[in-house]
């Protein structure tokens, strides 16, 4: 079993930078490929971003490609998340989830260790 807590959201305006983060205990999260989702009022959770387990390789949602970079440091057990030119489509609940199934996967049943979630809102 791991835990993930993420932080690091908060209310920002349009143009502007957030940088999340996701602290694993537990297990070691080199064993995972790592995710962020998000979820707006009234919307179904969404992919955002993926990493492998070395963080070789990233892959990103057309809405935040060029815009948000996801980052690891297994050795600090953490996944980052470095946001900008934020727009208030952006905002949302960002959560940060393991999959331990393996690479590629942008479904939220696909992956299997959740965190509870840090707020983003993004005003006009």
């Amino acid at each position: 079993q791991v835990q993930l807590v993420e932080s690091g959201g908060g209310l920002v305006q349009a143009g502007g930078s957030l940088r999340l983060s996701c602290t694993a205990s537990g297990r070691t999260l080199r064993n995972y490929v790592m995710g962020w989702f998000r979820q707006a009022p009234g919307k179904e959770r969404e992919f955002v971003a993926a990493i492998s387990w070395s963080g070789g390789r990233t892959f990103y949602a057309d809405y935040v490609k060029g815009r948000f970079t996801i980052s690891r440091d297994n050795a600090k057990n953490t996944v980052y998340m470095q946001m900008n030119s934020l727009k208030p489509e952006d905002t949302a609940g960002y959560y940060c989830a393991a999959d331990t199934r393996g690479w590629g996967h942008v479904q939220a049943y696909e992956y299997d260790y959740w965190g509870q979630g840090t707020q983003v809102t993004v005003s006009s």
